[in-house]
């Protein structure tokens, strides 16, 4: 299988931090579309450093995690999931990691 793990800052510039309901809304809308077998998404604390300012950055974190059958398309929507996230959201990054795992389901 293919497991990736998206990492998603809830800080939104010059607003206050993503909500549970826009982050349900962008999961609804967004990410059910690109992964419709499933996905999990946890809460946690994150930690980023501007490459460009080199300010770091403390913030609420939604990490998704999808494990998956690989397909030729999965780069492709892992792009539209962050792309989108960081048009909606205006957020410099979102982390993302790949890796190869033996699962099922």
């Amino acid at each position: 299988m293919v497991v990736v793990e998206l990492f998603f800052g809830r800080d939104i510039p010059g607003r206050g931090p993503l909500t549970e309901k826009e982050w349900s809304a962008f999961a609804d809308d967004v990410i059910a579309r690109q992964f419709p077998d499933g996905f999990t998404v946890n809460d946690g604390e994150g930690e980023w450093r501007d490459p460009v300012t080199r300010t770091v950055v403390r913030e609420r974190t939604k990490i998704l995690t999808v494990a998956m059958t690989p397909a030729p398309d999965v780069a492709g929507r892992i792009a539209r999931v962050t792309d989108a996230y960081r048009a909606r959201f205006r957020q410099k990054s979102v982390g993302v990691l790949t890796r190869s795992g033996c699962g099922a389901f």
